[in-house]
């Protein structure tokens, strides 16, 4: 039986050949990244009304399944720059009537979601695809991207503004005075500058647009494109 010091002198040589030496300290391995993080913007924020002095008023028409000729003549006639928050089964039928408010005046198509949900009722993945699909339906029927995003029933939460940015809103848009016309007609607000004005593509919409701009011009006010004052 060899003696310890000649099996140890043996030994070492071994395990240097084999890289079994001794181990050094361990270097920390990195922290993983959560998959699809970098795929999430920051937020878009929210608004229901915009800061400015400008003495401006902004029009928002949401959903799009009455298509009445008389409210796009007014829309036409007076150069109103309307955000139609129009959902993409709503212009799936008659495609040409928001082809003409979009290439005649200066009225812009926003997002208002694909099926029109409850936001807060499907999770942050969910949410995605009913704006992001929104928005491909409006860049492959029109040309036109949205740039700002319209909850349905102005509901929302926290992953809504995710979503929405990441499907190329610039805001959540909300409002400050809905003047739809469901049964019997609002009272005429009185409107200040950076109010957003609800009304919805209704039979009454015609009626709803035109005391809405009277309201408007009563208070010294001008209907002017939304986005224009929603920064990037």
């Amino acid at each position: 039986m060899p003696r310890p010091r000649a099996a140890l002198a043996v030994l070492v040589p071994l395990l240097a050949l084999v890289g079994l030496t001794a181990p050094t300290q361990a270097t920390a391995a990195p922290e993983p990244v959560a998959a699809g993080a970098a795929a999430w913007p920051p937020p878009a924020p929210v608004l229901d009304r915009i800061d400015t002095r400008d003495p401006v008023v902004f029009i928002t028409i949401d959903d799009g399944w009455y298509h009445d000729p008389e409210a796009s003549r007014i829309l036409l006639e007076r150069q109103v720059p309307a955000s139609l928050f129009v959902l993409p089964e709503a212009y799936s039928y008659d495609a040409a009537y928001y082809r003409k408010l979009l290439d005649h005046g200066p009225s812009r198509l926003e997002n208002h979601s694909t099926t029109h949900p409850y936001l807060n009722t499907l999770d942050a993945q969910g949410q995605r695809a009913e704006l992001c699909g929104a928005r491909q339906r409006h860049l492959a029927t029109f040309g036109a991207e949205p740039r700002l995003t319209r909850p349905p029933y102005g509901v929302f939460n926290a992953d809504t503004s995710t979503a929405a940015r990441a499907c190329g809103s610039k805001a959540v848009v909300t409002w400050t005075h809905d003047q739809t016309t469901w049964t019997t007609p609002p009272a005429a607000p009185r409107l200040q500058r950076g109010d957003i004005v609800l009304l919805h593509f209704t039979p009454t919409l015609a009626d709803d647009l035109t005391r809405v701009l009277a309201a408007a011009d009563a208070a010294g006010l001008k209907p002017a494109p939304l986005r224009d004052y929603v920064r990037d």
